[in-house]
């Protein structure tokens, strides 16, 4: 679905490839409005955030387009964002000549928000004058006025300096970035680096240079101010250069704005298109590239590595997404103001100075100095929206390395080449994980946070309508609440609320928004798990009679019975199609022979779901038939499994000769595998949700704080984990929120349509932000009428035929899959640190198996090959 979840998300992006098929000038994208979608109105942008332009960002790396966009975008973004005041506000210069000379104090040299006169030779502190307005840069030399009422350029005059607010403060400068008159370039402090030199993405020729300033942040810096040369970088299409300062004026220091933390998110993005057109091409060609007589797609080591790629995309568009929603809504106060972690006791949390955020206004650096909150909470952020940012350090661009290296081996030799483009998005990989810093320190960074007791909430922005639905619910759940246990039970089972998405009398024919509305309201009411019945109760609701229903489903809600799920069988486990039972017409019914294993529960269900083939001389899917049998019934053995756990939840069920009755029968005969489809459906929601117990991330940072301090490879592994489990619970609310953007009902039904009025009318969110934080979304770029704004029709250009994780099925399916390797790899973990822990020693054996049922590894990536990137199936 890319970054954005919404449909104005996805027209800006389809427009925005439209536009960059056609042209990447920079005046184009500045023209379109490209450069100033996350900049406010009064500044001359689009009035819009962080995540519409990681869109839009994501939209321009799948086309690899060159030039100073990104390093612009940053520079306007570092412009905007408010931080605290230096310190020592006194200029430094780390210029090998020594100090230049010093700039004079802010109150003696005029601010960028005031009227600067142009000097006729240079600036009062021997600083060369920029260019004068006739350039159309407004530089320090520039005669720049701020009237009363308004701009020249039509941006609506705001308070003055003294407000404290950049935007007013740096207009001119940003104004430039937005409107395309002016580019910028990123120094990025790099490892082994010679002090004072940096590393910087853009030109030479760079009009505004954004360049760290030793023990006060971040400074902007006009091309007269620093020395600037090209450099060599592997990318072919973007500048690198490095750069010195000269000089650094008062008052182009921003103070400690997180550029790190935002070049982090922006390139992430990037890295996110990168991998997009990796995913898309490998797919393209392993459908048409033939060896051995197919298309190597149908192979499945490469049908594997292609879907893993996807899942790879996946995981760091949720984390990008996130970390663009946290910023755009993070209180943008001074240093520190969001490192609130709930610490555990310092000589406690398993960790070293370098990686235990701060819990106070300073904390320990690596060196035992006393360092602000800040510089290690992530520039200022701090809190969970530090810890959203740190994950994507880990995720973001390292998905753009995989993908595209992955990318080159499906392809081959031509892969090697410059006659394939393949090799260019591999360099800009590489070069965008350079530049977002390694993601071992991020790791760091992430287990500090984690394990200091920070969370990010995944918990979705609700439309204006909700309310009243939030009202109604939460009367409701205050009256189950006045209940004693069993009278509230039997109100769970009558009125709905089990299952709420079934239509009545079974559910409550909720909404995706009503849904999530119970599931915050019901938190503490602890409804019944009621374990297998939640996947045959929905084939049940939808295929069963009218007696099947009120036969079955009250008794199941209220626990009287319990049911085991027979469709396994010694030949046939993932491939369903494959079973060998035999159901065979009697009078009044049918008999039942056949063997099923792995049935879980069976020896204490009541009832079974059972798939038997009624017609044998039909191939495949063909001739199957839905049953529910009952265990008691004569011929019915169970033979428990002894688990590696030791655990025997596992059973084999032998059914000789067992009497099924017609009126058992879910739909028609010979038509079960449609009936099958949507219990295993249903199974693999429920076991992404709810499978994993004890094996979590953050079961994992409550261990590590009762540890003694980590090595740091271990710290490392640590941040790995929980970046990856934060970015799998973003993956589930991008997929709620997928369906609260679906007009569509959640419950289609073979026949009747869901009744009207059962969803509130317009209860799709625009955004997953509330409704009255964003101007209107007719606003967006890409939503104009058609033949204006971004990309005219808003269609994507050529070479989109395969657009890699279009939808919410994919997202799911994803988020299953790497639920379940993410339950092992903590369990392994955890284990390794505690191995004489009674509790991991039984998880590291359970969590085995959670690759394996509700479809094992190699089938969900099968599936994901062959569904969501259309790859061949196997003959």
């Amino acid at each position: 679905m890319g970054i954005g979840t919404t449909e104005e998300h996805q027209a800006l992006a389809d427009s925005v490839r439209g536009l960059a098929t056609r042209t990447t000038e920079h005046a184009a994208l500045a023209g379109q409005g490209i450069l100033g979608l996350h900049l406010p109105e009064e500044c001359g942008g689009q009035g819009y955030g962080l995540l519409e332009l990681c869109v839009a960002l994501e939209a321009l790396g799948e086309r690899r387009v060159p030039g100073a966009y990104l390093p612009t975008v940053l520079t306007s973004a570092a412009l905007t964002w408010p931080a605290a005041h230096p310190t020592d506000p006194q200029p430094k210069t780390d210029h090998p000549e020594g100090d230049l000379a010093a700039a004079e104090p802010a109150t003696d040299r005029p601010s960028r928000g005031a009227s600067i006169a142009a000097p006729e030779t240079g600036g009062p502190d021997g600083i060369p004058a920029a260019a004068g307005p006739e350039t159309g840069r407004p530089g320090r030399g520039a005669a720049v006025t701020r009237p009363e009422a308004g701009r020249p350029d039509g941006i609506p005059a705001a308070a003055g300096p003294e407000t404290g607010r950049p935007c007013v403060a740096n207009a001119p400068l940003i104004a430039g970035l937005a409107d395309g008159s002016m580019t910028a370039a990123v120094a990025f402090p790099v490892e082994g680096g010679d002090r004072g030199r940096f590393l910087a993405l853009g030109s030479p020729e760079a009009d505004l240079f954004l360049v760290p300033v030793d023990g006060r942040g971040w400074a902007v810096l006009d091309r007269a101010d620093v020395v600037a040369e090209p450099a060599d970088g592997v990318d072919l299409d973007r500048p690198l250069c490095s750069v010195t300062a000269r000089t650094v004026p008062a008052d182009r220091v921003l103070g400690e704005v997180p550029v790190r933390e935002l070049a982090a998110v922006l390139l992430g993005a990037d890295a996110c298109g990168v991998a997009a057109w990796a995913v898309r091409t490998a797919a393209e060609y392993a459908k048409v590239r033939e060896q051995f007589g197919r298309p190597i797609g149908q192979f499945q080591g490469v049908k594997h590595r292609v879907a893993a790629a996807l899942v790879t995309l996946e995981q760091a568009r949720a984390a990008v997404w996130d970390a663009a929603r946290a910023l755009d809504a993070a209180p943008r106060g001074g240093l520190g103001s969001e490192v609130r972690p709930t610490a555990q006791d310092a000589t406690g949390d398993g960790l070293t100075a370098e990686t235990r955020p701060a819990t106070d206004a300073t904390k320990s650096g690596p060196g035992g100095e006393t360092r602000p909150a800040a510089d290690i909470a992530g520039g200022g952020l701090g809190g969970e929206v530090g810890l959203a940012v740190a994950v994507v350090g880990v995720l973001g661009s390292e998905a753009a390395v995989r993908c595209a290296a992955d990318a080159i081996q499906v392809l081959g030799g031509i892969g090697y080449t410059f006659e394939h483009d393949a090799h260019r998005y591999y360099r800009r990989a590489l070069s965008d994980r350079m530049l977002a810093g390694d993601p071992g320190p991020w790791a760091e960074e992430v287990a500090g946070l984690a394990v200091a007791g920070v969370r990010r909430a995944m918990e979705p922005d609700l439309p204006e309508e909700a309310a009243a639905v939030r009202d109604a619910i939460r009367a409701e759940a205050e009256s189950l609440r006045a209940e004693e246990p069993p009278a509230r039970l039997g109100r769970f089972a009558r009125e709905g609320w089990i299952m709420p998405y079934l239509p009545r009398p079974w559910g409550r024919d909720a909404s995706p928004l009503e849904q999530v509305i119970i599931h915050q309201e019901f938190r503490d009411l602890k409804r019944p798990n009621l374990g297998i019945a939640a996947w045959a109760v929905p084939s049940i609701v939808r295929y069963g009679t009218r007696e099947q229903q009120e036969r079955f489903l009250p008794k199941t809600f209220t626990g009287e019975i319990v049911w085991c799920q027979l469709f396994s069988e010694p030949g046939a486990g993932s491939d369903l199609a494959g079973l060998a039972t035999k159901a065979t017409r009697v009078e009044g019914g049918w008999s039942l022979t056949g063997q099923k294993i792995w049935t879980s529960l069976a020896q204490y269900a009541h009832w079974g779901i059972c798939l038997a083939r009624t017609s044998p001389e039909k191939a495949k899917h063909n001739g199957i038939t839905y049953f529910l049998v009952d265990m008691a019934s004569p011929g019915v053995t169970v033979r428990p499994l002894k688990e590696i756990n030791g655990d025997e939840v596992f059973n084999e069920v032998f059914l000789d000769d067992v009497f099924v009755p017609d009126d058992l029968v879910v739909g028609a005969v010979d038509e079960g595998w449609r009936v099958a489809r949507d219990t295993l459906s249903h199974e693999r929601v429920a076991l992404g949700d709810s499978w994993g117990p004890g094996s979590q991330h953050t079961d994992m940072a409550e261990l590590i704080a009762k540890l003694p301090p980590l090595r740091q490879s271990q710290r490392e592994q640590a941040g790995r984990l929980w970046a990856e489990g934060q970015a799998i619970s973003a993956l589930g609310l991008r997929v709620t929120l997928s369906k609260l953007s679906d007009p569509r009902p959640s419950d289609p039904r073979p026949s009747g349509s869901r009744p009207s009025g059962s969803r509130p009318s317009g209860s799709r969110p625009s955004d997953s932000r509330p409704s009255d934080s964003r101007p209107s979304d007719s606003r967006l770029p890409g939503s104009r009428p058609s033949g204006e704004g971004l990309g005219g029709s808003g269609r994507p250009g050529s070479g989109a035929a395969v657009r890699p994780g279009a939808d919410g099925a994919t997202a799911s399916s994803v988020r299953k899959l790497l639920g379940m390797r993410h339950a092992q790899a903590i369990s392994e973990f955890c284990w390794s640190l505690a191995p004489a822990s009674r509790h991991w020693n039984r998880m590291i054996l359970a969590t085995r198996a959670f690759t394996i049922g509700g479809g094992t590894t190699e089938v969900q990536l099968n599936i994901i090959a062959e569904r969501a990137l259309g790859l061949p199936r196997d003959p």
